[in-house]
């Protein structure tokens, strides 16, 4: 696509409601907001790996619009060891602009301070996928990585968390920072709140418990 096709599609792009939940689940998450201009716009970027790979085509189509090139492999290497990752990209926006203000400050990550009103149950499902986890086999808790988060933005996080859906959770000390922990206690209701964003490949994320109720006869 040429470039003045490209400046005229930008014009007609605007986040839609969906797009600007899920936003938010990936900005608590792994994904990230880039600038090429000093901050006049930003393009968004999610890489995941290949297990997830369904997971990463989804959000390609949820801003396909936003997206000129289909998710693209890539050969990611991490302590000596190589592996497969796949990622995506949108163009460059002002509209992404806002986001960037609320959630980084200079280079580092934050958790905005009017997070409590933008943290709706889509977004809790997709930051879950994007950075939850089991907290082990034998457990109905489960576990957000915020290791990247200071400690009050993580306090922040379980504020609202509590505050909107009324779920117990605590903060985890870890050797490289908090994880956020949500009681088995709150099982039920957490399911209640994801489990209709989750995709199939991702529900390995939730309780076994969970799985294996059978149907009413």
């Amino acid at each position: 696509m040429r470039s003045n096709e490209i400046e005229e599609k930008k014009k007609k792009l605007s986040l839609n409601a969906e797009q600007r939940e899920v936003l938010i689940g990936l900005l608590l998450g792994d994904a990230h907001l880039e600038t090429q201009n000093q901050g006049r716009t930003y393009r968004l970027k999610i890489e995941q790996s290949e297990r997830h790979r369904p997971y990463l085509i989804q959000l390609y189509e949820v801003f396909r619009e936003w997206i000129l090139t289909p998710p693209r492999r890539r050969l990611a290497k991490s302590s000596g060891r190589v592996s497969c990752n796949y990622c995506v990209q949108t163009v460059s926006h002002g509209a992404l602009r806002f986001y960037a203000q609320q959630f980084y400050t200079g280079r580092r990550k934050v958790v905005p301070k009017l997070i409590h009103r933008w943290l709706t149950p889509r977004a809790l499902a997709y930051w879950f996928m994007d950075d939850g986890s089991l907290k082990s086999s034998q457990s109905k808790g489960v576990i957000f990585n915020t290791q990247v988060f200071e400690m009050a933005d993580v306090e922040r996080l379980i504020n609202a968390i509590t505050r909107n859906f009324g779920l117990k959770a605590k903060k985890r000390k870890q050797r490289e920072g908090y994880q956020i922990y949500v009681s088995g206690e709150s099982f039920e209701r957490f399911c209640q709140l994801v489990e209709p964003f989750l995709l199939p490949e991702m529900v390995y994320k939730l309780p076994v418990a969970r799985l294996t109720q059978l149907p009413k006869q």
